[in-house]
């Protein structure tokens, strides 16, 4: 079902977002994969089975998400690679942009991805680690091609830093500063996880995500808290340019054509069902 040219209409569609940000906006289901199987926690830890990805994946495409998000959340942490042939089984059930990120630190991983059907990749760790892989990135796919995923969690001090590994160690940057650098390096998108809002389903982080899209001149994915269609008009609203949500869609709290009619209601600019 992988339509042949998708990656070229997905890359000429990000081209055109690059300087400034997209009128519709998009409502992108998440696969957090762990040995094989989407899982899916509050907080980054007390994780459950949510579920095959193959069959997520192929219920998403079809109700009309905008997009895919694969994330291979144990990956980096493992230092493994992310897994190519679980990705290739997924790109041939969906037509629809597909991300995947997890364990990515090379130009040859990328490759890799995009030759198993992959459309954008998302980089985390190991960008933080090593910022000239971003560089490098986007000079050889483009920067298009290229989404920053920041990790953050409010301080006592008040402000939002980086974490890495999955959540699981912490850093003394920023994530406006993060992510501020990120563009700066050639990244296209940044998909920024509130690591408070994480599977609480009490609403995304909307003074981070706020604070973020004002700063930088890419889409801003909203991540972490989505759990009924309210939420969602909130942060589409002014502070994001696209919301993710995982377990909410996995088990069908919420399902994407109710949602896109809701927000459509609402007055926000969402892709018509097909």
């Amino acid at each position: 079902m992988k339509k042949e040219s998708l990656y070229r209409n997905s890359v000429i569609l990000s081209i055109k977002t690059n300087s400034i940000k997209m009128l519709t906006k998009r409502i992108i289901p998440c696969l957090d994969i762990k040995d094989g199987r989407t899982v899916k926690g509050t907080n980054f830890v007390d994780l459950r089975d949510a579920g095959d990805p193959v069959e997520l994946a192929a219920m998403y495409a079809e109700q009309g998400a905008d997009e895919l998000v694969f994330l291979d959340i144990t990956a980096t942490n493992e230092k493994r690679k992310t897994l190519a042939a679980l990705v290739d089984r997924i790109a041939h059930r969906i037509n629809i942009p597909f991300t995947v990120g997890g364990g990515i630190s090379s130009v040859d991983d990328v490759r890799v991805l995009l030759d198993h059907g992959a459309d954008k990749i998302s980089v985390n760790t190991s960008a933080f680690k090593n910022p000239d892989l971003i560089n490098n990135l986007a000079s050889e796919f483009g920067s298009q091609c290229v989404v920053l995923a920041i990790d953050t969690k409010q301080h006592d001090d008040g402000e939002w830093y980086v974490y890495l590994n999955g959540g699981r160690l912490a850093t003394p940057t920023t994530c406006l500063d993060w992510a501020k650098e990120g563009v700066l390096r050639g990244a296209g998108e940044i998909l920024l996880t509130s690591m408070d809002h994480d599977g609480t389903k009490q609403g995304f982080a909307k003074e981070i995500t706020g604070l973020v899209s004002r700063n930088v001149s890419v889409p801003v994915i909203a991540s972490g808290g989505g759990g009924k269609a309210e939420h969602f008009a909130e942060i589409l609203h002014g502070y994001a340019d696209a919301a993710l949500a995982a377990s909410i869609f996995h088990f069908r709290e919420v399902d994407i054509p109710d949602l896109k009619t809701y927000l459509d209601k609402q007055g926000i600019p969402v892709r018509k069902n097909i």
